[in-house]
């Protein structure tokens, strides 16, 4: 009787099935352990990409305090005599149309360092995690003689026939991310007309936009093992 644990190590097996893409069979991969094989750690990858979304902050939001608000310049009125509270200028935080306290300000940088190493491992973490949930697809290569929007929906419904893969025509934008070795204007232009399809490159590829859709797409999985591992040297 096969325990807890086997069936673990059954579904976490480093050898990938890869599909061609006409929806075949057409071998095998032997994944790196240190890419697709970490154990999850959800502070890390909390901790990367919560400094990531902060990196990428405009930073735009400005407030004007009590030095920079017009008027003000004259006392209200005289200190005493008048029966009402002293006031020395109506750029006062407590004035309508004065400067605001503690608002936010386009000089704060609100930038975090990020280790290499720290960056990287978050990523492999991701792409084990994906992987270990079955939502990688890994395809030996993608070949489209024309750009033709109509021969890239025909791909992925036959993609859409892979056991658990039936959802990879949806068309919410962040159901799939389809990874390449390197820049190709034929494909990228081909599914830019497709709203469920993103495409990128492993050289682009970071914790942040590998968790954002469901299901990761890995085109030439030999060449993309390469630059991914590469990524940690």
């Amino acid at each position: 009787m096969a325990t807890k644990k086997d069936t673990i190590k059954k579904t976490l097996s480093l050898d990938a099935v890869v599909y061609s893409q006409k929806g075949t069979k057409s071998g095998t991969i032997a994944l790196p352990a240190k890419v697709f094989g970490v154990k999850w750690n959800g502070d890390l990858v909390h901790q990367v990409v919560t400094s990531m979304l902060a990196n990428a902050r405009a930073g735009t939001a400005h407030t004007k305090d009590r030095s920079e608000v017009s008027g003000g310049g004259k006392k209200p009125w005289k200190q005493k005599g008048t029966g009402r509270a002293r006031h020395g200028s109506t750029r006062s935080p407590i004035w309508v149309g004065g400067g605001v306290t503690h608002g936010p300000r386009n000089d704060k940088n609100y930038s975090q360092k990020i280790n290499k190493k720290t960056r990287v491992k978050a990523l492999y973490t991701v792409l084990s995690k994906k992987y270990a949930d079955g939502a990688v697809l890994f395809v030996d290569g993608v070949k489209l003689g024309t750009i033709k929007t109509k021969d890239a929906q025909e791909m992925l419904n036959v993609w859409s026939a892979i056991d658990g893969f039936k959802t990879i025509t949806t068309k919410k934008a962040t159901n799939a991310l389809m990874v390449l070795a390197e820049p190709n204007a034929t494909i990228e232009k081909s599914f830019a007309n497709l709203p469920g399809v993103t495409i990128t490159t492993a050289s682009n590829l970071n914790a942040l936009v590998a968790m954002k859709y469901r299901v990761l797409v890995m085109v030439g999985p030999e060449a993309l093992m390469s630059t991914l591992e590469a990524k940690m040297k």
